[in-house]
């Protein structure tokens, strides 16, 4: 690992390649040991605060119906990752006190407890709250026994047709095992009786995935009134298909989530990809961890279940029917504009508007000009960084594009503008996270597409997961090389692009040409290099980097200079950068921490956080940019970038922040921040407690504004003013 270098300029390296120490601790007052919220429990308030989406009233209710499809799946991927992973350190008997010291046994009755309201609150949600709502749309869930005749007639025909040949009725008994229950799957447990021996067996169905959760009863009626059966009600009703001759005694649903995170040893393993796909068809039969069950089984359906999964009382959880909001998702794309949010089409951001309608613009001829700072999906993905690489691909004067992907969609066409410009000859690298969460298997399809086609793929470091996002083009332009980067806070995913809010900066500036040139070539070698101009680099120099910046701060204010934090993350868990704050917080520095997800963070503690101020902000995006703002003594410096202030990416990722320097670009970065901290912006405020209270409405019980919205009619105006002075 070099440590002593310098940049190819000759140049010495930025402030932050000092033995750096950011506080006098042993002359520091010592902070209080509860100063930390649980993450765990946080990550369910923050689901907690998802689920008060789909209740308000005043949403449109196709998005309140997504909001709960969306709790569900956040809800199945914490069982199985967190609550798996505490299992496993209990089980393994490494059962290290969690982040607050208490032992995981205990966060995990805690979890259960939480995890058992929150879900008996989101049925009641979707059962009192959004099906009435939906119905009062057109939109009718309805059950087998609410429909006539010609209904039903209908439906036989369609199960038989299209449901019954794909059904694999599996019996338990002597000859026939219990069976795997996949996770997260749908099932109907059955009691039957045999006809001529009366004796009584269970059998299993699984409701296949592939087919639509709910079915349109008559395909004739009008959109605006039309009634849905959920697929397994529908297959309850035809059992007598599928077990002839014997006599049906009773049917319930049931689903279980399993451990489904992957662990592989990297440093023991000579082919990381190979070793990953026998991960994954292990994680297929993780240890089951919950039980959802319909609140009509019989204890007899239900004690088999749990003996044979053997899953604990607290595991099992009651519900009523249907189970699985997540298959809202569905009936929430459905084509009724009313009762989605209004159509929002991205904007071309200003500075890479073509000169004439007629033409596209030249982003390289655009970016050399000056820095552009993007933001999604206020401003298009599709005209700027995917127009970005496209026309690297395409353009003849292009020799290298390096470019890393940790998630991207199924029909990439960032990934099919490598292919391009690899098969056009150019030197082409991708570094293909292969270990991203629930993506593995998409992953490795697309970087064995990408080394057919030539391109040079490398999976970045041996126990690091590459989660930067970061592109480099390198270009001749009249003899010489130009460097052309765009570092993001989001994924190169067209589709997500459109639903996730994230910054980017596109720049030609040479310094960070030269410091991701490095980057790279460290990444597809042996090792990182902590020393870099622009870039705070994660994870050898990050970490102390904003703790560096942080230090600066309170000495500023202890020196009566203009001082002030703000901070923008999905998660802050980690307890030095938590431990820096309170500290500003106590030199008197204003701290504003803006946060979507998990906060560990305790604000407005007397003597202890006074001083900081915590907001969330949820809606129609998912707020995801990441944002580091100093005051500095009016020098402001503002990073962005695809770091949380988390273990696992300060210590166990390679991650990126790149340091804005047009003052145009931090007083956006700065007016932003003044719009979602502000008291009459709608948004959730976190208590010392770590309780969160909505603020929707002001003394007047008028409503707050709606930040997303506002940027969406700022960003458009602008775009359109730029439009009619071109």
């Amino acid at each position: 690992m070099t440590v002593d270098s310098t940049l190819d300029d000759g140049s010495t390296m930025s402030d932050f390649d000092d033995d750096f120490e950011p506080f006098d601790i042993e002359g520091a007052p010592e902070l209080p040991a509860e100063r930390y919220l649980d993450r765990e429990l946080s990550w369910l308030a923050f689901n907690r605060r998802v689920l008060e989406l789909a209740e308000d009233p005043n949403l449109p209710v196709l998005e309140r119906a997504n909001f709960l499809a969306i709790f569900a799946s956040n809800l199945d991927e914490f069982f199985m990752v967190r609550v798996a992973g505490l299992k496993r350190r209990i089980i393994t008997g490494l059962a290290v006190p969690t982040n607050v010291g208490r032992a995981p046994l205990d966060v995990l009755s805690d979890i259960s407890q939480q995890a058992h309201e929150l879900q008996e609150r989101h049925a009641r949600v979707y059962q009192d709250l959004v099906k009435p709502t939906l119905a009062e749309a057109g939109i009718h869930v309805v059950t087998w026994e609410a429909l006539g005749d010609d209904a039903r007639s209908h439906l036989r025909g369609y199960f038989s047709s299209q449901i019954f040949p794909v059904l694999m009725p599996l019996a338990v008994d002597p000859a026939h095992p219990f069976p795997y229950i996949s996770g997260l799957s749908l099932n109907l447990s059955v009691r039957v009786r045999n006809s001529r021996t009366g004796r009584q067996e269970f059998a299993r169905v699984k409701v296949p995935q592939m087919l639509p959760r709910f079915v349109r009863v008559d395909p004739t009626e009008s959109i605006e009134d039309a009634r849905y059966i959920t697929l397994e009600d529908l297959i309850a009703n035809h059992l007598g298909d599928l077990f002839p001759g014997m006599e049906i005694l009773a049917h319930h649903v049931f689903r279980v989530t399993r451990n489904e995170d992957v662990e592989i040893e990297e440093d023991e393993t000579e082919n990381l990809i190979k070793a990953l796909e026998k991960e994954l068809l292990r994680r297929r039969f993780g240890p089951p961890i919950r039980l959802e069950v319909t609140d009509d089984m019989d204890e007899v359906t239900l004690g088999l279940l749990v003996r044979e999964l053997d899953v604990t009382d607290h595991e099992v959880f009651r519900l009523p029917a249907p189970l699985d909001l997540g298959g809202l998702f569905v009936l929430s794309r459905l084509d009724r504009p009313e009762l989605h949010y209004p159509t929002h089409v991205p904007v071309t951001a200003v500075q890479l508007q073509p000169s004439d309608t007629n033409l596209r613009a030249d982003i390289f001829k655009a970016v050399s000009r000056q820095d552009v700072l993007l933001h999604h999906p206020y401003e298009s993905f599709a005209t700027s960084v995917q127009a970005f690489l496209e026309q690297a691909a395409a353009d003849p004067d292009v020799l290298a594009i390096k470019q890393t992907l940790y998630r991207t969609s199924g029909d990439s066409p960032i990934v099919e503008a490598l292919i391009d410009a690899a098969e056009s000859g150019k030197q082409v690298l991708a570094l293909v996270e292969i270990k991203a969460r629930f993506d593995e298997q998409a992953n490795i399809t697309w970087a064995r597409k990408l080394e057919k086609a030539g391109v040079h793929v490398v999976y970045g470091l041996v126990g690091l997961k590459t989660h930067c996002k970061l592109a480099l083009v390198i270009r001749q332009e009249k003899g010489t090389l130009r460097h052309y980067s765009h570092i993001g806070t989001g994924n190169y995913n067209p589709k997500t692009s459109r639903i996730y809010e994230d910054h980017g900066l596109l720049t030609a500036d040479d310094q960070v040409g030269k410091d991701l040139t490095r980057l790279f070539n460290e990444l597809s070698g042996y090792a990182i290099e902590k020393k870099f101009k622009r870039l705070l680099v994660a994870p050898l120099h990050l970490r102390k980097g904003l703790l560096k910046l942080i230090a600066t701060e309170v000495r500023n204010a202890e020196q009566g200079k203009p001082a002030g934090i703000r901070i923008k993350v999905n998660s802050i868990v980690d307890e030095a950068i938590i431990d820096a704050l309170y500290r500003a917080s106590n030199a008197g520095v204003k701290v504003e921490v803006w946060v979507r997800g998990i906060c560990s963070l305790r604000p407005g503690i007397p003597g202890l956080s006074e001083n900081i101020t915590v907001r969330s902000i949820l809606g129609r995006y998912l707020e995801h940019s990441r944002i580091f703002s100093f005051v500095n003594n009016g020098d402001p410096q503002t990073y962005i970038g695809s770091a949380d202030m988390m273990h696992r990416n300060l210590d166990r990722r390679v991650e990126a922040l790149v340091r804005l320097t047009e003052p145009a670009h931090v007083n956006e970065i700065s007016s932003q921040f003044d719009l979602a901290m502000d008291e009459r912006t709608s948004s959730w405020h976190l208590d010392g407690e770590g309780g969160w209270t909505r603020h929707t409405t002001d003394d007047d019980g008028l409503p707050l504004v709606d930040l997303q919205a506002a940027l969406m009619l700022e960003i458009g105006q602008r775009s359109t003013r730029s439009g009619h002075r071109r």
